[in-house]
């Protein structure tokens, strides 16, 4: 065997090893709520957060106070094509503005064309300070 063969024969076999590492690597790939370590706080005792129905959308979170006045949080980004979402507190969801996907309060999808559910956050209320996190 002469050294372009050889060549060629461990390029082969790198390529055999290699594929389903790489394969399996695409394959996970899809556009998906955001599974970054979330943590921050919001004062709520003004701007949108200080009434029920108010909602804004801080580091990638939307978080929505609802009509019953308490305070729910979930990824922004709407699965389907990353467009922000919206709260809308007479259904106490959230709707993207650009294909109209509907999600729960909770982020699941209960409308398409999103399928993957967004990402829920927890949230802690101490006085008027709001802890969002993972």
């Amino acid at each position: 065997m002469n050294r372009k063969d050889f060549l060629a024969q461990v390029g082969i076999g790198a390529a055999i090893v290699l594929a389903p590492a790489c394969i399996g690597g695409l394959a996970g790939c899809k556009k998906s709520s955001t599974s970054t370590l979330v943590d921050f706080t919001v004062d709520t005792s003004s701007g949108a957060l200080a009434t029920n129905g108010g909602f804004i959308v801080k580091d990638k979170v939307i978080v929505a106070r609802t009509n019953s006045g308490t305070f729910i949080a979930v990824a922004a980004a709407c699965t389907h094509e990353g467009t922000t979402v919206n709260y809308n507190a007479s259904s106490n969801s959230f709707i993207c503005p650009n294909h109209q996907a509907h999600f729960s309060s909770t982020g699941a999808v209960t409308q398409g064309p999103a399928s993957t559910n967004l990402t829920q956050y927890k949230t802690t209320l101490t006085g008027t300070q709001l802890r969002v996190f993972s």
